[in-house]
């Protein structure tokens, strides 16, 4: 595996992962743990983040503890899915800006076809974090971090539950620079391009579309 591709193993993120999958799910059940797993998978999306030390005043004395430094944070959700992930990460970081793309999957090309676009005009100096539940063809996220770096991103990260080779295998020959993080990488697509074994159609099963 590259070393831009990190798998989260954490007990509680394949817990979590194992339920998901679970075809009986009701709406409300799929929502709450997808708010579950994102806190987990951005915690280990951001370990990394650069700190300084900053002057505070304990009750006790004064210290020098340690603060994010570095640039500030933006999830850019590929809408829909993406959408499910986003609030509780925003429960860790508050301060954290968010855009939004809106992608969808020409169902002859499966080719990404963009219809939405809205982001922070100060893009280029956060820690974008793009966020979709699955990777399978790839296509929408490439597009997706392409429309970044055009914007002026420089440093962007991907995060999602679910990667199917084909989808890692484009990501890393368009965005070598890009680190994915994923919580399983699964066997492969079926003749309809959804990941096997997979989890289904996560926007419809986050919204209760089908």
């Amino acid at each position: 595996m590259s070393e831009n591709v990190v798998v989260v193993t954490h007990p509680l993120v394949q817990h979590k992962l194992t339920l998901l999958r679970d075809k009986h799910l009701s709406t409300g059940q799929f929502r709450q743990l997808l708010t579950e797993i994102g806190p987990l998978m951005l915690y280990e999306a951001t370990r990394d983040l650069p700190l300084e030390l900053r002057e505070v005043e304990t009750p006790i004395t004064v210290m020098q503890s340690p603060v994010l430094a570095g640039k500030k944070l933006c999830f850019v959700p590929i809408m829909r899915a993406g959408l499910g992930l986003v609030d509780a990460m925003l429960d860790l970081v508050p301060s954290a800006r968010v855009g939004h793309i809106g992608l969808y999957r020409d169902p002859t090309t499966l080719e990404a076809v963009e219809y939405y676009l809205k982001l922070p005009d100060d893009i280029a100096r956060r820690l974008a974090i793009v966020v979709d539940p699955m990777l399978a063809t790839g296509h929408s996220a490439a597009a997706a971090v392409h429309r970044l770096k055009e914007m002026g991103a420089g440093a962007i990260k991907f995060v999602c539950l679910v990667a199917a080779p084909p989808g890692l295998a484009l990501m890393q020959a368009e965005h070598p620079d890009v680190p994915i993080f994923a919580a399983a990488i699964d066997e492969g697509l079926n003749d309809h391009a959804y990941i096997v074994p997979g989890l289904g159609d996560a926007g419809d099963r986050l919204f209760g579309t089908k």
